[in-house]
Formats: C-alpha cells, structure tokens, sequence
C-alpha cells in the first residue's frame, strides 16, 4: 500500500496572541525513526485552544503556533523503528504526548504529570493541520468500527469527563453535579456519568435545560437564577450529592460547590477560568471531610476506555463539522456561552 504525500498542507496558524487566525500552506512534516505521519481528518475544537490563543496560557504555551489538540485520521507513513502500526490504521492524536514512561508517574498509570510532555497545540504545532507527526507509542489506535468525528473529541473533552467521573468517587446510584452541564464538556459528562451507572444533577443556564434532560439529567439547576444554590442543591439531593465537577468556567460555582457536596463528598476541579483563584471556609470543609481535586485528561488506559464507550454507541458525541476556516466563528460562540455541542473540523469541507 503506498500513499501520495503532498509537500504542503493547510495548517490554521496565529502570530501573536490574540491575534489573526489564518489558513495558510505549511510544509509537510516527515515522521522521525519513532514517529508516524498522521493524515488528519478530523479535529475537536476545545475550549482550551481559546485560552491558548486569548494568551490565558503563556506560561504553557507558545507563539506563533498551530492550534488544536483533538486529531482524528489515517496513518500514511511510518517510521523505520515504529511497530504495531499499519499505512490506514486509524489514529488519534491527543493533548500531552512525549511523556518519558519511566517516571514515577508514568509508571503509576499519571502519564499527564510526567515532568517530560509536549503539548500539541500549545507547546508544539497541534491538529488544525492536514498532517502531523507523532510518536508511534503516543499515538491513540482507534477501532476501525468507531466514527472519526465522533472520536477526535473523546481525545481531550472525552477522557477529560471521563477521568474526572472516575476521580469524583461517585458510585453507581450516588448522585453527582455536573456544573456548566450544558456545554461541550458537560454535554459528554452526562452520558459516561448515566452510562457509569450515577444519578446526574445538570447546572448550566435555563436554556439548557431541555437540551441536558434529553442527554439523560434527572435534574436540572439553573445556575444564574436559583435564588439559594447551596440549600436548593441540599435539599434537592437530600444531603448533597457525593460529589461535583466543575465545568463551568466561573470561580463562583467552584466555591460553592465546596459548600453543598455531602459529607465525606469530593469536588473535582476541571473548568479554567482566567485568574482562577478560589477560596473557602475551611471549617466544614475540614469537619465535613471533604475531598478537592483537580484533575487534567487522562492516561493512554483512560483513552481507550473513554472511546469504547462511543465505539459502542453508548455515548454519542453531539457533533458540529466545520470548516478550518470557521474556527474563529467557533471561538466566539465559546466566548459568548452558546456552545451546547462539540464543534470539530472537517478537513474534507
């Protein structure tokens, strides 16, 4: 099987933060000895890919640089000390990668903590391009069975739920809130916490609520206009949930959530709001036992598990194709708040 390779390809490229986003022809990359060539075909758009480009993330990121972290495509070339992969096997690229698997974090299954990652789309050039090179052990081996555009997002919002599901504790049939429920995030939250088996409380603006009950909700809190969340959600949930995940990009939420989880409950820290320092009252905090957690996408384990559930059909990914060219368009509605759906790039448009 041979494949034609173009020398250059479309790649959406910023110069300064916060400044133009601009389609223009870059030169193809060649896969290093342990690398292979990635043809992508699909791209999510996340959230963190507007931090990155606001310049929210300096100290993370750099500039110029090519955005994106959600790749979907086919393998097209291999290099000569890569195994385990084929020309057309279907791959995922995903946020942190190059992690050195010999750490004591790598060893314990914490691949993202490693003190040695790269970060496509923030400290190398990302997946808003028609090709890219990454470490054949890195790269995500998707079913040949499984949606592409349904997979690119799994690879950051998806295992990013996913893990943080998994973080809260929460077992089958204890109630969890899910704040900023509505959103691209909260959107797959719902349905891996429905299909692990909890009782979901959805928290997002009332004109998300129908949109978060058809996910699978049982219940739905509207975040801007309950007069009293803390003893709303207390009294909804009988005591507080057991746990929380926040979503939500706002401080306010965070805060709270640490005043309403049950006792013995754990909050999990996800959403990124600029300048986001919180503060609580570490009284019940300490005589309630509570539990604070952040927690940042997952392992290669949590990956593939976190995509099996869309393999499967168990979790459908609310999609929007794009353009490359519509990135910009897609950034402003995440500005504006009026993101119910994971937008991702279609190279083929």
């Amino acid at each position: 099987m041979t494949v034609e390779i173009p020398t250059t390809q479309r790649a959406l490229v910023f110069d300064t933060w916060n400044g133009p986003l601009e389609v223009r022809q870059v030169p193809v990359p060649s896969p290093a000895d342990d690398e292979i060539l990635v043809k992508i075909e699909y791209s999510g758009i996340c959230h963190s890919d507007l931090h990155v480009w606001l310049g929210d993330l300096k100290g993370m990121s750099v500039c110029p640089l090519v955005g994106g972290h959600e790749g979907a495509g086919s393998v097209v070339q291999i290099g000569k000390n890569v195994t385990g992969w084929q020309l057309g096997d279907k791959a995922g690229v995903k946020l942190m990668n190059f992690n050195c698997l010999n750490c004591e974090f790598c060893k314990k299954g914490h691949e993202p903590l490693c003190h040695h990652i790269q970060n496509y789309g923030f400290d190398r050039s990302g997946t808003f391009q028609e090709y890219l090179t990454i470490r054949g052990v890195d790269a995500a081996k998707i079913n040949k069975d499984t949606n592409l555009a349904a997979a690119a997002p799994i690879l950051c919002a998806g295992v990013t739920v996913y893990k943080a599901l998994k973080e809260s504790n929460v077992k089958p049939g204890q109630i969890i809130v899910l704040t900023g429920a509505g959103g691209g995030l909260g959107s797959l939250a719902i349905q891996y916490a429905n299909a692990m088996g909890m009782r979901v409380v959805a928290m997002d603006h009332s004109s998300k609520e129908t949109h978060c009950k058809n996910l699978g909700a049982e219940w739905f809190v509207d975040a801007f206009d309950t007069p009293d969340i803390v003893s709303h959600i207390t009294k909804l949930t009988e005591g507080g949930p057991h746990g929380v995940i926040n979503f939500a990009v706002a401080r306010k939420p965070m805060e709270q959530a640490v005043e309403y989880v049950r006792k013995r409950g754990t909050v999990v820290f996800v959403g990124l709001p600029k300048d986001s320092k919180v503060t609580f009252d570490t009284t019940p905090f300490i005589f309630n036992a509570i539990t604070i957690k952040g927690s940042i996408v997952g392992s290669r384990l949590d990956v593939d598990e976190a995509m099996e559930f869309v393999t499967r059909g168990i979790v459908k990914v609310p999609l929007e194709l794009v353009r490359l060219e519509d990135v910009p368009a897609v950034y402003q509605k995440m500005i504006d708040g009026k993101i119910t759906s994971r937008a991702v790039v279609d190279f083929s448009l």
